[in-house]
């Protein structure tokens, strides 16, 4: 057999058993890395969120303006405790508010909630609350409140506020 069929009967060659079962191995794996990646780093909120971080002395703080359209915004704080999203809005009545991105009945889904017009939807079971109505109504499964402060034209959060929601974002509850 000349060189150049020795080669030729090399590509013709079946592949051997173990090969078939690369592909699915392979597939496993990452869906591996994938799941263990979303445990290790937690799930984000629907939507995402945007990561805030605070200055040296504890707050974090926002332009009041980026909040004039009423347009929920999303946010996840990094504390020691893990990670605690939360959710500012202007209101209809003109008032900024802020919640955990959760409440004290649905909070073990880890869902959160979800904006339509002025209204923000529990994205667990489906309850609506109107935003003029988030820091005033609490309990159930209003939005969990989170404290804040307008000084002049800036929303301030203190991160000892935010740490004392990370109960509702812990994996051991």
């Amino acid at each position: 057999m000349s060189e150049r069929e020795t080669k030729r009967e090399q590509f013709n060659q079946k592949p051997a058993s173990g090969k078939k079962f690369l592909l699915p191995v392979i597939v496993a794996m990452v869906v591996a890395v994938a799941v263990g990646g979303w445990f290790v780093l937690g799930q984000s909120p629907v939507g995402g969120a945007e990561l805030v971080s605070a200055g040296q002395d504890g707050k974090i703080r926002f332009a009041a303006a980026d909040f004039n359209d009423g347009k929920a915004r999303f946010y996840r704080f990094n504390g020691q405790a893990g990670p605690v999203d939360f959710f500012v809005v202007r209101s209809h009545d003109g008032v900024i508010r802020s919640a955990f991105d959760t409440c004290d009945v649905c909070y073990k889904a880890r869902k959160g909630y979800r904006q339509e017009g002025n209204d923000m939807v529990c994205n667990n079971c489906d309850q609506r609350f109107r935003t003029d109505k988030i820091n005033e109504i609490k309990g159930g499964c209003n939005p969990a409140p989170l404290q804040r402060q307008l000084i002049g034209e800036t929303l301030v959060l203190l991160t000892s506020d935010i740490e004392k929601g990370a109960w509702y974002f812990s994996t051991v509850n």
